[in-house]
């Protein structure tokens, strides 16, 4: 039901231990109330069977508009891209709730994302998703956003974690280089030298994977060796220079970890190279030119990310927190999928 009976609402007051009027104040996502409180009116609304009405409850808050700040990178857009369609079409399924979107996106990562983040904070949004290119430099902003404005930061693909941000939501980076790790150790010889390429290691998802992937291939592959960790900072030139001078340097290498949707300019540089099904590698999520290079060998397996996911889940968990005062989970992490060549086409980048 929408709304629970007069004797409904005396039920949840007595199971919960408090007033009508903090029953009344919890189901309204009002702010007279504590969070454990809130929780725990809910609870108990939840085990009568309540489901609270949306649309009735941003009405009952009085507010017409919550305005949701985006900014994530425009590249690599083949990432970015999925995770801004999640969150905008979701943005859209709310929009009968007063859900609306500010979107001011930042070339690249780590660049101008303090900038834009200030540039929101002053045009009344009540929440700003954000990717964190450079935390240590970003953790005051997000700290003033939250503590001082009462605005909700969401970090989104990668974290801030020492910062008071609400909450992240990404697949669980470790895992993500564990699982690539393991992949590796299988598909190359014993003793086969290795390398990363991520974006920068000042990015904890991007430090994070490469930690799960070092730890992981010492483990499957004891008698393994990661020769290199290059930060390409997701530039393309710079990645098919550091490429080329990587397959120079070591003409045994057997493969290569990607930690970022950056793969294109690896993989044409080992064809250019001449070293397409010597070095073997392994990628991060999936797009439409990336399927070339799995047909022919280049890519072994990518880690998928799920980013159009993310981008919706962070919206979900706004639209709970803001309409049904539902408290931010710490972090919200997905679980990674692993891409083959045979399951192509069951991927939305693919099919879509």
């Amino acid at each position: 039901m929408d709304r629970p009976s007069k004797s409904g609402v005396r039920e949840i007051a007595r199971r919960a231990g408090v007033s009508l009027g903090t029953v009344d104040r919890a189901l309204h996502g009002r702010q007279e109330v504590s969070e454990v409180t809130r929780e725990r009116v809910l609870a108990v609304a939840r085990e009568l069977g309540y489901q609270p009405n949306l649309t009735a409850r941003a009405l009952a808050a009085g507010k017409s508009t919550i305005r949701i700040g985006i900014c994530i990178p425009r590249e690599i857009r083949f990432f970015y891209d999925q995770v801004r369609d999640g969150i905008l079409e979701e943005i859209q399924r709310y929009s009968h709730l007063g859900l609306e979107a500010l979107y001011e996106p930042v070339p690249s990562l780590g660049v101008g994302e303090a900038a834009a983040m200030r540039r929101m904070m002053k045009q009344d949004v009540r929440a700003i998703l954000l990717t964190p290119g450079h935390p240590a430099q970003l953790a005051p902003l997000i700290d003033e956003a939250e503590k001082k404005h009462n605005i909700r930061v969401v970090c989104l693909a990668s974290d801030d974690s020492t910062s008071a941000r609400s909450t992240a939501i990404s697949v669980e980076p470790r895992l993500n280089g564990t699982l690539a790790a393991e992949l590796m150790a299988r598909i190359t010889p014993h003793a086969a030298r290795v390398a990363v390429f991520t974006g920068m290691l000042a990015t904890e998802d991007h430090a994070r994977k490469v930690q799960g992937f070092v730890s992981g291939f010492q483990r499957e592959s004891p008698a393994g060796q990661i020769v290199a960790v290059v930060e390409d900072h997701q530039e393309e030139r710079q990645t098919r220079r550091k490429c080329a001078q990587l397959l120079k340097a070591q003409p045994d290498l057997a493969g290569i970890y990607i930690s970022t949707a950056n793969c294109l300019p690896v993989c044409e540089t080992i064809e250019a190279h001449s070293a397409a099904g010597r070095v073997r590698v392994i990628a991060t999520d999936l797009f439409v030119d990336a399927v070339p290079f799995f047909q022919r060998g280049v890519i072994a397996a990518s880690i998928y990310q799920h980013p159009y996911l993310q981008g919706q889940t962070a919206v979900r968990l706004l639209v709970d927190h803001f309409l049904q005062g539902a408290p931010m989970p710490n972090a919200h992490y997905l679980n990674p999928s692993i891409v083959l060549k045979a399951n192509l086409p069951l991927f939305r980048e693919i099919a879509g």
